[in-house]
């Protein structure tokens, strides 16, 4: 029967059993990351009906947020660079220095850098890294706050409480540039109660002094809160619309012959949404559920390839991890690599090829000489021929479409060229 209670051992045995102990956890860390790294590689959290590592860590293993983030940092920099492995296992490295170094690794100087690391305490290794790769000075700030939070808020600390407080924050450095923003942060106070803490800029700020100015009959001064809280309605609203087609009075409407077979109807995508509630459907062998909210797709549960159709019925919620997962899982993962490639390439090319289009395209130029966008246009199709031609004799064309009354322009042309 295991005790928790170690008086009865003495101070020598207690310490000989305390390092056996650390010992024993540095060599299970180092087994834990080469695990990790290996399930990471592998993707064996998407059949576990999970999105992401950090997500299976979290939810399957139970591991804190922080906990589950330097883990898989380490494990990734340890897959990578295997000499990590035995340095953490021997005490050499300890996670925080793994996830420091991890960084500013690279083949080239990864053998000297970790060695150079070894037994540091993160103190040290932070003046190791700032000797190594310095970074600029961090700017002063002068801070202007109004006095107090939002009552009925909560204990605060002092910074959440200066990015919580009604009114304008303005952060300035020494010299009147901008300083650095604290990054963006929601923090749970009560219950049903939440600090949030952002910096903004000032159109951001201007937008929301207008908006408090026309709910200033309907809502307190300086409620913020509500504020936001109407802004994210009417954002949902729109986000909705825009992703599955929500609306109070939905109506039917013919598919069109020229609807390409992936296109999935309105009326399909609004019931298919309220159906799977928002969340990835796929599910594990166990009956675990994916928790994906985020980067969700509508996905044919018979693919388009073989012939499935956009219903109800053949439609459903996938994250794109286990959008993808499916896919390799019907048609081979290699299969699914080269379409990815081949997506990837097309998407370059279109890229490239709507570069060089507004390299030569020259409405942008003739606006700029103050002629109206009808002309523009106009004089511009006159120059679809000249296919091979520079954009400065294109511009010279379309001068010349527009008539004598701007020869002047065209002169002008001649002189700075």
């Amino acid at each position: 029967m295991t005790t928790w209670s170690l008086s009865h051992l003495s101070d020598g045995a207690l310490l000989r059993d305390l390092a056996a102990l650390v010992s024993q956890d540095r060599m299970t860390t180092a087994a834990l990351l080469a695990h990790l790294a290996e399930v990471d590689a592998r993707k064996l959290y998407l059949p576990a009906a999970h999105p992401s590592t950090y997500s299976y860590c979290v939810h399957e293993l139970r591991l804190s947020e922080d906990a589950a983030y330097k883990r898989i940092q380490a494990a990734r920099a340890a897959r990578q660079f295997p000499a990590i492995f035995p340095a953490v296992a021997d005490g050499r490295l300890h996670l925080a220095a793994v996830c420091l170094l991890a960084p500013h690794l690279t083949p080239d100087n990864a053998d000297e850098l970790l060695a150079a690391a070894a037994h540091r305490s993160k103190a040290e290794l932070d003046q190791l890294l700032a000797q190594r790769f310095p970074r600029p000075d961090v700017p002063a700030q002068i801070l202007a706050l109004s006095s107090s939070p939002a009552a009925g808020a909560g204990p605060l600390s002092p910074g959440m409480a200066a990015q919580l407080a009604p009114g304008q924050v303005e952060a300035r450095a020494a010299g009147g540039e901008e300083a650095p923003a604290p990054r963006p942060k929601v923090a749970a106070l009560a219950p049903q109660r939440f600090a949030l803490q952002l910096s903004i800029g000032q159109s951001t700020y201007e937008k929301l002094q207008y908006a408090q100015a026309l709910l200033s009959h309907q809502l307190a001064p300086g409620d913020l809160a509500a504020v936001v809280d109407r802004a994210l309605d009417a954002l949902l609203r729109q986000l909705e619309r825009r992703k599955f087609a929500a609306t109070a009075q939905p109506r039917p409407r013919p598919r069109r012959a020229t609807v390409g077979k992936r296109h999935i109807p309105a009326e399909v995508r609004r019931a298919v949404w309220a159906r799977d509630g928002g969340q990835c459907t796929f599910m594990s062998e166990t009956g675990h559920r994916c928790p994906a909210r985020s980067r969700l797709e509508f996905d044919h549960s018979e693919p388009v390839a073989r012939g499935g159709q956009a219903t109800v019925a053949n439609v459903r919620l996938r994250c794109r991890p286990h959008n993808q997962y499916a896919a390799e899982c019907t048609f081979g993962s290699g299969f699914m690599s080269r379409k990815r490639e081949e997506a990837q390439r097309a998407a370059a090319a279109r890229v490239a090829a709507e570069e060089r289009a507004k390299e030569r395209d020259v409405v942008p130029w003739l606006r700029a000489l103050g002629f109206r966008a009808d002309e523009a246009r106009r004089a511009a199709a006159a120059c679809e021929s000249l296919r091979d031609a520079s954009l400065e004799e294109r511009v010279r064309l379309a001068l010349s479409c527009l008539g004598p009354p701007h020869r002047r322009v065209m002169k002008g042309l001649g002189r700075s060229g």
